[in-house]
Parts: structure tokens; C-alpha cells; sequence
């Protein structure tokens, strides 16, 4: 059996993916707070499930698995199905966020949903792992893999909790904060259930480098990240409805409907 380091260049990668798990989360969290006062559900949804899904999920995942390493092993990536991760990953969050934001009142919400993200968030982490290619054999240990999924679950369904009833910037700070330990946690529970053998029959590894993929990764998400920043920044979370103009004055109640 070859020797797995997840930590080849010391605690660097894990900070850093630890802290990209958390802007996504608190952003996404920022998006959901803009969705419940404004009632614009689709669009704050969808740019709620870029910001956890892609910031907070696939890029924590492969800036973490920029410190991964098999010992006389060569690790490329293939591109193709690192990006149907990257869309799994947005995909279940968007899912995840519709069920319990949509059927607020059906109590099955919040856990179909948080299972829902929580087992595709899980299918990202292994769809990112089968886009890895190496020229040793990987084996994965199955209870790990099943208890990485159960953190999943318990994860996607916290993160959906939150989002649904989380108010205020500092408990907007210390649920992101939670949240990044839950999925970065995850990931490395992931990561713990491989081992690595030598094999006369495994394929020439072949595709991009870990750097080759994560630069344009960077500068795209990043992009992302800040256009949603800057959107969070110059809208209002209030309902529109509590603070429509009245002669001059905010309104002190909801605006009676039929009213201009």
C-alpha cells in the first residue's frame, strides 16, 4: 500500500479551503436573508446555490485537494468531469434551497431537502474524485464512505436550517463558521476512506495538473464571487413591503394592497 498525504504543503491548503467554505456559506446565507425579505425566490435561490455550491463545496473540494498527494504516484484531473461536479454541486444546493424555501409550511421539508443536498453534495465529492486520474489503484473503504454521507446530510440539512432562520450579520458570521467546519470536515472524512496500490494494470494518468485546473478555477469563481458581493452590498435586506415610501416616510406596516 502507497503512502496518501493530505496535508503536502502543511495546513496552507486545508485554511484556505476552509475559508473558501465559509465566504460561500456566508453568502449564501446573505442571498437566502435577500430571498425571504424581497419574496424574489428565484433569483436569490439561484445565486445562493453558485455561492455554496460552487464556492463553499467545489472549490473548497479541490483547492483541499491541491494538498493531495500519493507517494511514486502522477495525479491529473479530467477537466470534463470536474465541471459536471461543479454543476452537481449547484444543482442539488439549488434543489435543496427550492424544497424548503417553497414548502416552508410541510414539516418533510427541511429533512427531503437536506438529504437531497446532502447526498449531492456526497455525489460531488466522488464525481471530483472520479475525475482524478492516477497511475495507482485507488480503494475506498465503505463505512467511511457511508459516514462521510451521513455528514453530508447532517451538514446540508444545518446549512438549510440556517438559512431559513438565520437574522443578523454576527449570526450570519457564526453559522458560516460552522457550516465551513461541517464541510470541509466531510471532505476529509471522504478523503480518509482512500488507499492507494500499486497495479501493473492501471492506466498512464493523463489530463490537467491540480495548478493547470485551479488557475482559471480561481479567477472564474472569484469573478462569481464578487459580482455576488456586490449585489448582496447594494440591495436591501428588508421586505419592500415594510418600507415603501408613504408621503415622504417609510411605512411602518405592509402596504394595503390596491394602494400605488
Amino acid at each position: 500500500m502507497l503512502n496518501i498525504d493530505h496535508f503536502t504543503y502543511g495546513w496552507v491548503t486545508p485554511t484556505f479551503a476552509y475559508l473558501m467554505s465559509v465566504i460561500g456559506s456566508m453568502l449564501a446565507l446573505r442571498c437566502m436573508v435577500r430571498s425571504r425579505a424581497s419574496g424574489n425566490h428565484g433569483g436569490w435561490l439561484t445565486a445562493a446555490a453558485v455561492a455554496l455550491g460552487g464556492t463553499g463545496i467545489w472549490v473548497m473540494h479541490f483547492v483541499a485537494m491541491l494538498g493531495f498527494s500519493v507517494s511514486e504516484a502522477t495525479i491529473r484531473y479530467n477537466v470534463p468531469v470536474t465541471l459536471l461536479s461543479a454543476v452537481i454541486a449547484m444543482g442539488v444546493v439549488w434543489l435543496g434551497l427550492s424544497i424548503v424555501v417553497r414548502r416552508g409550511w410541510d414539516s418533510a421539508a427541511l429533512p427531503v431537502g437536506g438529504t437531497i443536498t446532502g447526498l449531492g453534495v456526497g455525489a460531488m465529492h466522488y464525481a471530483g474524485m472520479y475525475a482524478m486520474r492516477t497511475d495507482v489503484t485507488i480503494i475506498y473503504e465503505p463505512l467511511v464512505v457511508a459516514v462521510s454521507l451521513v455528514i453530508a446530510v447532517a451538514a446540508s440539512t444545518a446549512a438549510l436550517w440556517f438559512a431559513l432562520h438565520i437574522h443578523g450579520i454576527w449570526a450570519t458570521i457564526g453559522a458560516a463558521l460552522l457550516m465551513g467546519v461541517a464541510v470541509t470536515g466531510m471532505h476529509y472524512t471522504g478523503m480518509m476512506s482512500m488507499s492507494a496500490h500499486t497495479s501493473m494494470h492501471a492506466a498512464h494518468a493523463s489530463g490537467a495538473t491540480a495548478a493547470q485546473l485551479l488557475t482559471p478555477l480561481i479567477i472564474g469563481i472569484s469573478m462569481v464571487t464578487l459580482i455576488l458581493l456586490m449585489q448582496v452590498g447594494i440591495t436591501e435586506a428588508e421586505d419592500p413591503n415594510l418600507t415603501r415610501p408613504v408621503n415622504g416616510q417609510r411605512a411602518s406596516r405592509y402596504w394595503p394592497s390596491g394602494q400605488n
